[in-house]
């Protein structure tokens, strides 16, 4: 059975599960191709043109050039190449700062780049009222007890959830990788069956990248995660659950949140051209 701290890390997920679930995700496709014609008759209306010297583009008139892209994923694209982190936001409201595109060359994070990145996340708007209905949620089901009711319970409640969410976002996305060297960044695969896609989101948790691009075991995620429960649990939450199986249930509930986290971000393109498309 789960415990509070289980249910609670369970309860951030469903407000991104329900916008997921509004989104009908589908796997890319391309443009069907055209019936093949004769080659003779093929050359004798195109002639074979002079070869020219290949000359590179510039990265935005790359961009403009992507098959099945809205001109604004072109630009944030363009954006992602020189500056190496996303200015996207999942359902336009929560920080998606850290996904971007896989099939793109951008450039390696420094440390200080990570922790301005997660700092800007952790810290935007949006989170301090995402983090104001999870405690508010928590305080409704009275969850960790010893906080107790009325606005001081609320209060505590709120700093305790605040308090997990920063630890987590900077141990897993800022310290650990900035020591470890390692790319917090999420790479979407963009293309294949939803089940493909959808093993590859959840395999970002044991598998990550370096600074340099070689794959690696995810440290920064699974250690990550593991110490920013081993601190929250045993610094600000209430005594009654500050022990080894609840440390070790924040430590899972934690990493499955980022697990459905990272599945919600590979499908938020999809979702996001669905409701353009409806739109027009």
């Amino acid at each position: 059975m789960l415990n509070s701290w289980a249910r609670k890390n369970f309860r951030k997920a469903l407000p991104i599960l329900f916008l997921f679930c509004l989104g009908s995700p589908r796997a890319q496709t391309g443009t069907p191709p055209s019936p093949p014609q004769d080659q003779s008759s093929q050359t004798a209306q195109n002639p074979p043109a002079e070869k020219k010297p290949f000359q590179p583009q510039n990265s935005a008139s790359q961009a403009q050039t992507q098959p099945g892209q809205t001109s604004s994923e072109n630009k944030e694209k363009a954006e992602e190449e020189k500056t190496g982190v996303s200015k996207d936001r999942l359902f336009w409201t929560l920080p998606n700062f850290l996904t971007v595109d896989n099939a793109y060359q951008i450039p390696p994070l420094t440390a200080g780049q990570k922790f301005k990145v997660v700092a800007r996340s952790t810290f935007d708007p949006v989170e301090f009222a995402y983090i104001a209905f999870v405690a508010g949620i928590s305080q409704a089901e009275n969850s960790e007890p010893g906080y107790h009711q009325g606005w001081e319970g609320y209060g505590k409640r709120y700093g305790a959830a605040f308090g997990d969410n920063t630890i987590e976002n900077f141990m897993v996305g800022a310290v650990f990788p900035s020591v470890l060297h390692q790319d917090p960044r999420y790479y979407q695969l963009g293309k294949g069956s939803f089940f493909h896609r959808t093993i590859y989101a959840v395999g970002r948790m044991l598998i990550t990248r370096s600074d340099s691009g070689s794959k690696q075991f995810n440290f920064s995620e699974v250690f990550g995660a593991a110490v920013a429960a081993g601190i929250s649990t045993y610094t600000y939450h209430p005594r009654g659950d500050q022990n080894v199986d609840n440390a070790l249930s924040v430590w899972g509930t934690q990493i499955g949140w980022d697990a459905v986290s990272t599945v919600v971000k590979e499908f938020w393109p999809d979702i996001r051209r669905e409701f353009h498309k409806k739109k027009e």
